[in-house]
């Protein structure tokens, strides 16, 4: 069961969302270099005790897994989009697994499927999501949370958001606040790349936290204001109120609205560029039914991801789509963010 929305003075978490740290794994060495950075990560956030050690653990054993038995995968790591703690993420294209309850065994490992060390990773993380398929590769998240704010490792909502190879800077920016309305998220693409696009994204962001539940288009018009001697940006805001999903954006920032069979609604934002010549923002309201899944994304997500989506990639929870997305559709020229909250599923 997902905890209820809190009001925006509840627990931290809705500020700015870090640039996500990815660790491609394309040789054993690599291993290392997942390690250190989980456990930087780790201490960045704050978490107590033995847990950046923890979690040094869990990014040597995916990265292990990876570097032994599969091909074409990466690491994602960083802190929870909302709460306390990180996530590690392992997607890979390889062979899958055949008989995963046996890979999460202690002890259990074969040269044909990924297994060594996931028994060991669901003991240390407070959640463990693993989602595979023969012939096309696995998904793992690893959320680690202090004792006291396991719920927040919970929750059903992701996101990531890395900058441009080569770019010390992202002008990307998402943010989700849980407030009395319902999840809201903000994506912001600050226009073109560097320094001033970042410090466009930063400014929307600060503006957002300051009423993340008021209506969207005043979101969107105090955006606009505090970015009116920045170089301005595309943005949207995507609210899950009830079984209704409000967006409202300006610019290439899209929504798609899934369903567990179907891609439900595809969204793009109104012409303009916020804090240039931004247009009056419209609300375009949808039906979002319980196990709806809305994802929110910048164009350097390559769109036509949403046009027939497989089965397989429709059903994943969000660390595990914002992670099978980013993997598969980015492009790594541009700045990519991608953000997911899943409506809970009605009690029976």
């Amino acid at each position: 069961m997902t905890p209820g929305p809190t009001s925006p003075s509840g627990p931290p978490g809705g500020a700015l969302a870090e640039t996500t740290r990815a660790v491609p794994i394309d040789h054993f060495s690599a291993v290392h270099l997942a390690a250190a950075t989980a456990r930087a990560v780790a201490e960045r956030c704050g978490l107590p005790g033995a847990l950046p050690d923890q979690a040094a653990v869990v990014a040597s054993e995916l990265a292990s897994n990876i570097a032994k038995h599969a091909n074409g995968g990466s690491l994602y790591l960083q802190p929870l989009t909302y709460g306390e703690g990180m996530e590690v993420i392992a997607v890979d294209r390889g062979p899958g697994m055949r008989e995963l309850e046996r890979c999460l065994t202690d002890g259990y490992t074969t040269t044909n499927t990924l297994g060594a060390g996931l028994g060991a990773i669901g003991r240390i993380a407070t959640t463990l999501t693993i989602r595979t398929r023969s012939g096309t590769g696995t998904l793992v998240c690893a959320r680690l949370a202090p004792p006291r704010r396991t719920a927040d490792a919970e929750r059903p909502l992701a996101s990531l958001c890395l900058p441009a190879d080569g770019e010390k800077h992202c002008g990307d920016a998402v943010t989700v606040a849980l407030t009395d309305r319902g999840p809201t998220a903000l994506v912001v693409d600050g226009l073109g790349h560097g320094a001033e696009a970042a410090e466009a994204a930063r400014a929307a962001v600060r503006t957002f936290r300051r009423a993340p539940d008021a209506d969207l288009p005043d979101l969107l018009t105090a955006a606009n204001r505090a970015l009116r001697h920045s170089r301005g940006a595309a943005l949207a805001v995507l609210r899950l109120e009830g079984a209704t999903a409000s967006y409202c954006g300006v610019g290439n920032v899209r929504a798609v609205l899934l369903s567990p069979d179907d891609v439900a609604h595809r969204l793009t934002g109104q012409p303009g560029v916020v804090g240039w010549n931004m247009p009056p923002p419209q609300v375009r309201r949808l039906g979002a039914p319980a196990g709806t899944t809305a994802v929110l994304h910048t164009d350097g997500l390559d769109h036509r991801w949403a046009r027939a989506p497989e089965p397989f990639l429709l059903r994943l929870p969000p660390p595990l789509l914002t992670a099978a997305l980013v993997h598969g559709f980015r492009s790594s020229r541009d700045d990519t963010t991608v953000v997911a909250v899943k409506t809970p599923q009605r009690p029976r």
